[in-house]
């Protein structure tokens, strides 16, 4: 008898039986032959299943019932907070080209490598076999996902994110066009978490349409289904004429007018993605990936690939995210990571209120003035702390968010973290000029990735680390698409983010509504705009006159002077930035080339005929 016949039970075998499907079985039993749990269970869609799996979370520990109804907190490793760049890896074959910025593997190497750390790494523990589908479900953008894993948070979290797909995969009628991902947390320590990080692994094999990660819990590097299903769907969209984009969607409504206008948007982690998709008065279809494919009416239609939110809570409070704050605050089901805790109630920074000076965090038993072994300060919640949760439970959550056609686009926008440069918001002159705004993107480092903070980053549509072909190729894909269609979303930068010289923000929080509701706004051709050797900014009378209308607030022309001089030098030190990586890269679109070398041309010649450094608005009116 192998191990498969003797860890799974009459009725768990029937339910994988019931599925028809050949693959399924090869790979649920494969894997169990190598990681061998001493349980395993599959999970159907019934209501049943889905509850067995987060009983068994908080019964495991791997969860912690908080006071309010619903609540429940997890707490990964202290050294595993945030996205493993340094192991995340890309198995490639020698005919497949890669960026020198992508960090990958050989396949056959790495496959060698992950499989030994695999073995036997769910040994007395429960393996849970679970059925997602990513996308809406029955649609031409749904893609099924098989996962296994030992941990039940992990799949708990993907109830709440993903939609259930065991009855999507009984529609595959045998077919094996799915992805796959294997997860084990790997050995674990008193606090149950994940004790040899130094052999975490995120492996990302793209031939074989399937994700190993071990040695890990933080979401970012287990939940399979998110940013390393978004690297194979990447791939996969490459070959086959659509896009697979680290966006949110939103249906955006100008607060005088009936109507709701559908943007998506790429911003890099921590620059403002969720709370732009959650302005107060917009609609929400999703905050972090989506698939767009070509309409029939010539418009680019996109789907929310999830059904939740992975979002950082540092800085949610009641004044700046009030819908969100709402929802984290009353009884509903959601998991909170890596916050403080305190009699039952769970506590972040920058929550609006004074954190207690005590409690328990992913250090352990915390309180006011703890340091590490290295000397280092533990704060009292991690920066990159976060919260899981319905897009459903949602006041705000737009009813397309299950449209099996998705939403037509009329915008799309851009936004990184940019302390001296970009303007608060930007439209392109042309889908291509918009196409070099989204590939130009520079982002100032956060607490959400590993590694040294307020480092200026290349993200290239907010997706360098999730990108799984040549630059070049990813550039030209986003071009040639633009190209097939019809009626071209306009394109947007925003920056939330620039600061005067004593490093004090020139915008307020609030304030990325007015910019939203400006780009709404030039969509349906209602505001003129002001050419500048950059792309078309708003006129200070529009900005003005939307600061009374929706803040009931005087937006003096000091303060849009501030924020919107185009900075010459600034833009001209980024072209360089961009001319050096873009240099290093091969097969660069000559429609890209040359939007560069405008934009450069553009800022010298505007340079030269006032002489000036820093040009205000009025200049180019």
């Amino acid at each position: 008898m192998s191990l498969f016949d003797e860890v799974i039970g009459g009725n768990d075998l029937k339910k994988l039986k019931e599925l028809n499907n050949p693959d399924v079985e090869k790979i649920v039993k494969e894997y169990t032959e190598l990681c061998k749990p001493k349980k395993l269970t599959v999970i159907s869609d019934s209501p049943e299943d889905i509850n067995y799996v987060r009983e068994l979370s908080v019964k495991k520990g791997e969860e912690v019932k908080l006071s309010k109804e619903g609540h429940t907190v997890h707490f990964d490793g202290y050294k595993d907070q945030a996205r493993d760049k340094t192991n995340t890896k890309i198995l490639i074959t020698p005919e497949m080209k890669m960026s020198k910025r992508i960090n990958s593997l050989p396949r056959k190497e790495g496959l060698k490598e992950v499989l030994e750390i695999l073995d036997g790494s769910m040994k007395g523990k429960e393996a849970l076999v679970r059925f997602f589908c990513l996308g809406p479900l029955n649609s031409k953008f749904s893609i099924a996902a098989l996962q296994i894993t030992d941990s039940a948070y992990v799949a708990h979290s993907e109830d709440i994110l993903y939609r259930a797909g065991y009855e999507q995969f009984k529609r595959l009628e045998g077919s094996g066009d799915f992805f796959y991902f294997i997860h084990s947390a790997g050995e674990l320590d008193e606090r149950g978490n994940s004790v040899n990080i130094d052999k975490r692994r995120i492996y990302i094999d793209l031939k074989g349409n399937r994700v190993f990660t071990v040695n890990n819990q933080y979401a970012g590097n287990s939940l399979g289904l998110k940013k390393l299903a978004l690297r194979l769907a990447i791939y996969r969209a490459n070959n086959e004429d659509w896009l697979t984009e680290h966006m949110f969607i939103m249906g955006a409504k100008a607060p005088h007018r009936d109507r709701v206008t559908y943007f998506s948007g790429a911003f890099p982690s921590a620059c403002g993605k969720t709370s732009t998709a959650m302005i107060p008065g917009q609609l929400i279809v999703g905050d972090d990936i989506a698939y767009l494919k070509e309409g029939p009416d010539g418009y680019a239609y996109a789907v929310n690939i999830e059904q939740g939110i992975f979002g950082i809570i540092e800085d949610v409070n009641p004044a700046d995210d009030p819908v969100i704050y709402k929802a984290l605050t009353t009884p509903r089901e959601l998991i909170f990571s890596n916050v403080l805790v305190n009699n039952g109630k769970p506590y972040w920074l920058g929550m609006g209120r004074e954190l207690p000076r005590e409690g328990y965090n992913h250090w352990g038993q915390w309180k006011s003035g703890s340091r590490d072994a290295d000397g280092n300060e533990i704060l009292p919640a991690h920066k990159n702390a976060r919260y899981t949760i319905r897009i459903s439970e949602l006041e705000n959550a737009d009813k397309k968010l299950h449209d099996p056609g998705g939403v037509p686009l009329q915008g799309i926008i851009y936004g990184g973290r940019d302390s001296d440069t970009s303007v608060p918001v930007l439209q392109s002159f042309d889908w291509n000029h918009g196409v070099f705004i989204g590939a130009t993107l520079e982002s100032e480092s956060t607490a959400a990735t590993l590694g040294a903070t307020g480092v200026r980053k290349f993200q290239p549509m907010a997706n360098l680390d999730f990108l799984v072909v040549p630059l070049g190729r990813y550039i030209r894909n986003h071009i040639d698409f633009g190209s097939r269609l019809t009626n071209q979303p306009l394109v947007f930068s925003t920056n939330y983010f620039l600061k005067d010289n004593n490093g004090k923000f020139l915008n307020e929080k609030i304030d990325k509504k007015i910019w939203l509701i400006w780009m709404e706004g030039r969509v349906h051709k209602e505001y003129d705009a002001i050419r500048t050797p950059v792309g078309y900014i708003p006129s200070y009378s529009d900005i003005s006159d939307l600061f009374q209308k929706i803040f009931n607030r005087e937006y003096s022309i000091e303060d849009y002077n501030a924020q919107f001089a185009i900075r010459i030098t600034k833009f001209l030190e980024k072209i360089k930035r961009m001319e050096d990586i873009y240099g290093d890269e091969e097969d660069i679109p000559n429609e890209f080339i040359e939007i560069m070398n405008m934009i450069k041309n553009n800022l010298l010649e505007a340079r030269d005929k006032s002489a000036k450094d820093i040009i205000l608005p009025e200049e180019f009116a």
